[in-house]
């Protein structure tokens, strides 16, 4: 009995081979539980040709210097679909625990249609500081797709990461964007994320540079590791905003995003008054926990609400310094 074999045609179908007969599967790619990926065969085949109606490919994910997906396949599958499987398409989407990507195919009367595959998983930043997606495995396993390209910061603070690359019918190439959504944080002396929206933990910490803290902005310094490159390329991340202190919360710093929207930094900070009609704070993560190495020189003006309050307390008080933060009580 002679043993089909399939291959992947330049419409992301798949084709049996036999020695005497090709055959185009009309179908779609499909990816289900710990993102397996199964081809569902939607053309009919007759008893005698043998070819069932789904086939499943398991292997491990990466992505391709022209970002296209690729599964390159286990010993069992290798039997039957060669060493890998790469489907051409365009990243669609980025969530905060999945990726989609838009995948084009035809049938045989040659009408196009596009589908998508959700991948589940963690977006992480990789020692390097590039951008990366941690594909969920079973048993608690992962692939890692690397998107090895620079990502840029738009005016509302966003991760923005694009790409150029041909369509798979026009052959023109064109620019494909991915917009992360979430807001920045502070970690340490030496670290700043990403935080993205959704209610989960995921994040993108990237190693910086000590950050530099003034009235109506934070910036830091990252520089992204590319292959090809010999020297990292820089990013600023520069944060606009305000700062204030909340009763109960500690020193923060307010910066805009999209459509309205704000998110804050909160710091504990040692508060101390200067000569110069103003309030020096050393800053730190979690209040009276860990010294950031940095302080912002803040006017006694710039401290409404909440502020004012707090700055009446110091200045009450016999100690040169104050705690501003969740600890510290008035």
């Amino acid at each position: 009995m002679q043993k089909i074999r399939y291959e992947l045609d330049p419409y992301n179908r798949l084709v049996a081979t036999l020695p005497k007969y090709r055959k185009v599967l009309d179908g779609r790619f499909r990816t289900a539980g710990a993102n397996e990926l199964t081809y569902h065969v939607k053309s009919p085949v007759s008893a005698e040709e043998r070819i069932p109606h789904q086939l499943k490919l398991k292997g491990a994910w990466s992505l391709t210097d022209s970002h296209d997906l690729r599964l390159t396949l286990d010993k069992q599958g290798r039997r039957t679909f060669g060493d890998k499987v790469t489907l051409q398409g365009e990243m669609l989407d980025a969530r905060e625990d999945s990726l989609l990507f838009a995948v084009t195919t035809t049938t045989k009367a040659g009408t196009l249609s596009t589908y998508v595959l959700e991948l589940e998983g963690r977006w992480k930043a990789d020692k390097r500081n590039r951008l990366t997606f941690r594909v969920k495995k079973e048993a608690g396993g992962y692939d890692i797709l690397t998107f090895n390209g620079a990502w840029e910061i738009d005016k509302d603070h966003r991760i923005i990461y694009q790409y150029e690359k041909a369509s798979l019918i026009r052959k023109k190439k064109r620019t494909h964007t991915l917009a992360f959504k979430g807001h920045w944080d502070i970690k340490d002396r030496y670290r700043i994320s990403y935080v993205l929206s959704g209610g989960t933990d995921a994040a993108f910490d990237f190693e910086a540079k000590a950050g530099v803290f003034r009235k109506d902005y934070i910036e830091y310094e990252v520089g992204i590791a590319l292959a090809g490159r010999a020297a990292p390329l820089r990013r600023t991340v520069k944060l606009t905003g305000k700062w204030n202190i909340r009763k109960g919360i500690g020193l923060v710093f307010e910066t805009g995003y999209e459509g309205g929207r704000t998110a804050a930094i909160v710091f504990g900070a040692d508060a101390t008054f200067t000569d110069r009609d103003t309030v020096s704070f050393r800053l730190r993560k979690e209040a009276g926990q860990r010294d950031l190495g940095a302080s912002v020189e803040l006017s006694r003006k710039l401290l409404k609400g909440d502020g004012e309050a707090f700055l009446r307390i110091l200045k009450s008080r016999q100690e040169a310094s104050a705690m501003a933060g969740a600890g510290f009580r008035w």
